[in-house]
């Protein structure tokens, strides 16, 4: 099965939810276990987040992309902002790292989305905005998948 979808939304924090849930519908004919639909769905709001939170701070005039595709069983999916970008990439993605502690962020995001996807990738410009893409790979459903 191939499908493919975009949605683009206001950068305030409710629409991380819109977000979350448009996509877990969007990859809902894959019949993925539980453990595959918590990890998918929390690597979708850690994504949107950071667009939301640290791309434009929450400005709420700006437009966070999300773009994904279903191939076979494989998922897709990129988070485009056009916000401030990422000064140092490999110290965003370090676990605990935070620009924004005083917000109560654990700097946990990136190390979350790397452990729970089959691949993930950073692309970001300072003052340009930041793509990030990953893949999700499912399981064949079989019935015991499905008692799960």
């Amino acid at each position: 099965m191939k499908n493919e979808m975009t949605l683009s939304f206001l950068a305030i924090e409710q629409n991380e939810a819109l977000a979350r849930m448009a996509l877990t519908c969007f990859i809902a004919p894959l019949d993925p276990t539980l453990d595959e639909l918590s990890e998918f769905k929390t690597i979708v709001s850690e994504a949107v987040t950071n667009a939301i939170i640290h791309g434009y701070e929450c400005d709420g005039k700006s437009m966070v992309k999300v773009h994904a595709t279903i191939d076979d069983r494989s998922v897709k999916m990129t988070v485009t902002d056009e916000g401030m970008g990422i000064f140092d990439i490999e110290q965003a993605m370090e676990p605990m790292f935070t620009t924004k502690p005083q917000m109560e962020r654990s700097g946990m995001g990136f190390t979350i989305m790397e452990s729970f996807s089959d691949g993930i990738r950073v692309d970001s410009t300072l003052g340009n905005g930041t793509i990030v893409t990953f893949e999700k790979n499912f399981s064949p459903v079989t019935e015991v998948s499905r008692m799960r």
